[in-house]
């Protein structure tokens, strides 16, 4: 092997040997798109690493305008904070854990970056900008809408969940939830990091509806950080009463008890009434036979009423009497075609 050939070789030993140290450099990662509540706050998360040799060095943390390192939104000297960002920024990082987070208060509708990160080793023996890693802030004039998500139908009687939720950039100020109904025991709170820089929180309410609950208006108001900039979102009750059947029983057994004592009593009236018409023609009948058997004793010449006919019970005492006043009648009669007769038969001889 000959020594150009040995040469490359070591080259070779050397770069895979060194690599492992040399490999960590200055590196930022920031996110790169945010959005940000007008008069509220936004955090903007930011990490980095840096060289071996410079991993105990003291640094100093910057955050500038892009192409404009002089131009500072945050620095550990305020006077070289530009007057319109002096006093609404602040480093929330620590920048001996590579953590270069900032917060901006106070949002301002034109605060919309690109705002980039740099360090600066002290004493100063050079720094690092990181101009291709900085972030852009949407500003929003008004808060994000509450989102409600209810677990289930409610029902009467039985515990449901209901659930409010927003999202939120200034994580350092999370916006609170309230409720327009139930007591604090009732509610929980949960924070998610939805992305690297928003986070969302879920405010879930459970409580049991009765039935005045029904058709009831439920509100959740979310409350941001600032300007006390507030949304809310409402959702319409709607309680379905528990699962029985009174409502359909109750009113089958009155309707039938009703229905059979209506019968009942209709069929109690008819025999009553058939009693009475039979009595009636039986009364009919006797009276209408002794008067045959009575007309027929004086055509013949008989006796009047036999004795069995004045041994009838004292209610039939009135149509005895009229019988006799019959049988008189008829005697009459009777004897006024007997005397025609005679007078007939003298005039004739």
């Amino acid at each position: 092997m000959d020594k150009e050939g040995e040469m490359m070789i070591f080259l070779l030993l050397m770069a895979a040997i060194s690599s492992p140290v040399s490999g960590e450099e200055w590196k930022a990662n920031i996110v790169q798109n945010l959005d940000a509540l007008v008069g509220s706050c936004v955090v903007v998360p930011c990490s980095f690493t840096r060289p071996k040799e410079h991993k105990n060095s003291m640094c100093n943390g910057i955050w500038h305008l892009p192409n404009e390192p002089k131009q500072h939104i945050y620095s550990e000297i305020e006077d070289d904070i530009l007057e319109n960002f002096r006093g609404r920024t602040n480093l929330l990082g620590k920048l001996n854990q590579n953590n270069c987070t900032l917060e901006i208060t106070e949002i301002k509708e034109h605060d919309t970056g690109p705002f980039c990160f740099r360090i600066e080793v002290t004493p100063k023996t050079g720094g690092f900008n990181f101009t291709d890693d900085c972030v852009e802030l949407k500003t929003l004039p008004d808060p994000p809408e509450p989102i409600l998500t209810d677990s289930k139908t409610a029902t009467e009687d039985h515990p449901l969940s209901v659930t409010c939720s927003v999202t939120y950039t200034c994580t350092s100020h999370p916006p609170t939830l309230t409720w327009s109904k139930g007591k604090k025991d009732d509610i929980a709170e949960v924070h998610k990091d939805i992305k690297p820089g928003t986070w969302e929180v879920l405010s879930i309410l459970t409580f049991t509806p009765t039935a005045q609950d029904d058709h009831s208006k439920l509100t959740c108001t979310a409350t941001f950080y600032g300007e006390e900039r507030r949304s809310s979102k409402t959702m319409m009750l709607y309680v379905k009463r528990k699962e029985n059947y009174n409502h359909i029983i109750i009113p089958t057994v009155v309707g039938l008890g009703t229905a059979l004592f209506f019968g009942f009593f209709c069929i109690f009236m008819v025999k009553k009434y058939k009693r009475r018409i039979a009595e009636l023609q039986s009364r009919d009948g006797s009276m209408w036979n002794r008067l045959s058997r009575l007309s027929r004793r004086i055509r013949s010449g008989g006796p009047g009423p036999s004795p069995s006919d004045h041994r009838r019970p004292a209610r039939d005492i009135g149509d005895l009497k009229s019988l006799n006043l019959v049988s008189r009648r008829l005697k009459a009669s009777q004897n006024s075609a007997v005397t025609k007769r005679t007078l007939m038969t003298v005039t004739t001889t």
